[in-house]
């Protein structure tokens, strides 16, 4: 199932509250997910789902498989909590530049 424009553009709102410099871009039905022009994530089915690097595993995330065949990424249940979602993001980053 696809994930909606409403969802995508409710996301994308509140990563960027959260962050700031968050961009997004279609990919065969799902939308991946960029900070400061850096890919962390995507949204996949409904669901925010981010990369998995050493830098993030300490916030007890729920692993998902975003599509058959794909890797584990960790998902984002609750983009409410602003600060924790900007520490979980520039976690990843943080993982991703090393």
């Amino acid at each position: 199932m696809a994930t909606s424009k409403e969802y995508k553009n409710y996301v994308v709102d509140q990563l960027d509250a959260a962050c700031g410099e968050i961009t997004c871009r279609p990919m065969m039905g799902e939308f991946l997910l960029y900070f400061r022009g850096l890919l962390f994530g995507g949204i996949y089915d409904g669901r925010v789902l981010v990369k998995i690097v050493e830098t993030n595993k300490g916030f007890g995330l729920k692993e998902e498989i975003p599509y058959k065949g794909a890797k584990p990424m960790f998902m984002i249940e609750d983009l409410e909590e602003a600060i924790l979602v900007k520490e979980i993001v520039h976690a990843i980053c943080q993982g991703l530049k090393k």
